[in-house]
């Protein structure tokens, strides 16, 4: 069952907007999402928090600086998502173009799993490097760090995760979520926190007369890798990460940006001088993702840093093929999931849902858990065989069930239960024994019944209301396509009744409509759609741009109907 509500726009400070010269469309869809005032759709750098606000940037700064200034050997250890592979590549640019020697490395997640731990540190090792960067973890990597500090290695971790109780004893730790950093922006992703130690580092070596005899970056050249990053790592999209998203967009758009991200575009059959949110998240970061997921981040990693068009060209359709395969493989575990979920009475699913096969893929039971997520509306983990007996898990949730909170009370009342977790409060992983799956699969369930309120089991779909016929319209398709939308600041998602004058099926799964509201006109998609409408409608949609032939035409996006 789906619950439809509609947002709440105050016509008051919808009205202040359009009088501060916002068109009247867009003042009401912003005044629902807590806009009051013109200068918060001010995105241009300037308006950007400053680097020195967030904490130990600074200590950063002059740690790295020391460290350009000493020629010491510098390597970042990064993480194998978009958002790892994105600050490792601005990492290794940003450093490079300071005149650091830098390397990095991306652990393989099948063998050595997430962050910095004692293992990859000894991997390290080999390359003798003077100090490890981290990006995108080491927030809980005590072992990891002590470590690399026995071998004589300085540490500066740069994350975005929520820590634990205690914190690694690294040489400086810069993550807007440790204890007693004011940074506002909590929800910046790891790309974003690595491009601030940039911007700090620059800063410092200016200070020290770097640039007297040397050309000085400008780092909004980053920004591309900065916005698919920040967008590919779903994290809210507050004020500050709204900056960054922009102005990455905005560099795509006018062909600014590194030759593996145009090859991404090129490979997905996307124009970069359109580039949207959409994009980044559903067709770049996907395909970047899928190095980590089946073979090797450093593929990905590759893609971003090489300077060589050809290269990163071949590098973008590796990965296009990557991604085909990843979706094949997808196709198959959600099959098993639903044979699965049968034996778990599929009318009355538990408040919250493990799920583990023996043959699924490790590298994809993220994106399974959340499939099922979205089609029961619970929270689900999906577990995949690891080496030596044990079974590693990628979580999703819904609102109402902070995850990694949940496996925090699983770890309390089943101790030695849980050999690893962490994560968010959406999305987590977890790793214990294989035995020990069914105590796990009752225990988060029992949890998540006791953290759910029954509201909670219920999907809500917030919808922005009716769209007036008159803005149905490739103008206003193309001018909300413009805006900056994402998690915590959603895409406009309207609803309306219609009158349903054709329907016809496609490819055995997807529902192709004509429909009429008042003396509009306008053709409808809903993907893999679970029920044909009758003479009228109730939908939900989201206004988009269709190109057929080279001719564009305006649509309707179905997301629920009834």
């Amino acid at each position: 069952m789906t619950r439809l509500v509609t947002r709440n726009s105050p016509p008051r400070t919808a009205w202040q907007l359009e009088q501060q010269g916002v068109p009247p469309l867009l003042a009401r869809l912003y005044a629902a999402r807590g806009v009051s005032d013109r200068s918060e759709l001010d995105y241009e750098l300037k308006s950007l928090l400053p680097p020195a606000t967030l904490t130990h940037a600074t200590d950063a700064a002059v740690l790295l600086a020391d460290a350009i200034e000493a020629e010491a050997r510098l390597l970042i250890v990064g993480d194998y998502d978009c958002d790892g592979a994105t600050a490792t590549a601005v990492g290794m640019r940003g450093l490079r173009l300071l005149g650091a020697e830098v390397d990095f490395l991306v652990p393989d997640r099948f063998k050595f799993g997430y962050g910095l731990s004692p293992e990859i540190v000894d991997l390290a090792a080999e390359q003798s490097p003077d100090m490890i960067v981290t990006v995108d973890n080491g927030i809980a990597s005590l072992a990891g760090v002590a470590r690399a500090q026995e071998l004589g290695m300085a540490v500066l971790i740069t994350d975005h995760h929520l820590p634990g109780d205690e914190l690694p004893t690294a040489d400086c730790i810069v993550n807007p979520n440790q204890p007693g950093c004011d940074f506002p922006s909590k929800c910046i992703a790891g790309v974003g926190v690595m491009f601030y130690v940039m911007l700090a580092l620059r800063a410092e070596l200016r200070t020290r007369g770097w640039f007297a005899e040397r050309p000085e970056p400008n780092f909004a050249s980053l920004l591309d890798l900065v916005a698919l990053g920040t967008v590919a790592d779903v994290v809210k999209l507050d004020r500050n990460n709204r900056i960054l998203v922009s102005q990455g967009l905005k560099r795509m758009r006018a062909g600014q940006m590194q030759p593996g991200i145009a090859a991404l575009f090129k490979a997905a059959g996307r124009d970069a001088g359109r580039a949207t949110a959409f994009d980044l998240g559903f067709l770049l970061g996907p395909r970047l993702n899928a190095a980590g997921r089946l073979a090797d981040m450093r593929l990905g990693i590759e893609c971003l840093i090489t300077d060589d068009p050809a290269r990163a060209l071949n590098i973008a359709q590796e990965l296009d093929q990557l991604n085909r395969e990843r979706r094949e493989i997808e196709s198959g575990m959600q099959e098993q999931a639903l044979i699965l979920l049968e034996r778990l009475d599929p009318d009355d699913p538990a408040p919250g849902i493990a799920l583990f096969d023996p043959d699924w893929h490790e590298g994809v039971v993220g994106i399974l858990a959340s499939r099922i997520k979205e089609k029961l509306h619970r929270p689900v983990f999906a577990f995949a065989r690891g080496e030596g007996g044990i079974v590693k898990g990628s979580g999703r949730s819904i609102p109402g069930l902070h995850l990694r909170d949940a496996l925090d009370l699983v770890a309390k009342r089943a101790p030695g239960l849980l050999l690893r977790f962490g994560g968010h409060a959406m999305a987590a992983g977890a790793t214990l024994a294989e035995e020990d799956f069914p105590r796990f699969q009752s225990l988060f369930a029992e949890i998540a019944g006791e953290l759910l309120a029954p509201a909670d089991l219920t999907r809500t779909l917030e919808t922005d209301g009716p769209l007036e016929g008159g803005y149905i319209s490739l103008e206003t398709a193309r001018l909300l396509e413009n805006q900056v939308w994402g998690q915590g600041f959603p895409a406009p998602l309207f609803l309306d009744q219609f009158e349903v004058e054709q329907q016809r099926i496609l490819k055995d799964k997807h529902l192709k409509l004509r429909l009429r509201k008042g003396n509009t006109r306008i053709d409808a998609i809903q993907f893999n759609y679970l029920q044909q409408p009758g003479a009228q409608a109730r939908i939900a949609y989201r206004l988009a741009i269709n190109e057929y032939q080279g001719v564009e035409s305006p649509q309707l996006m179905i997301e629920y109907l009834e």
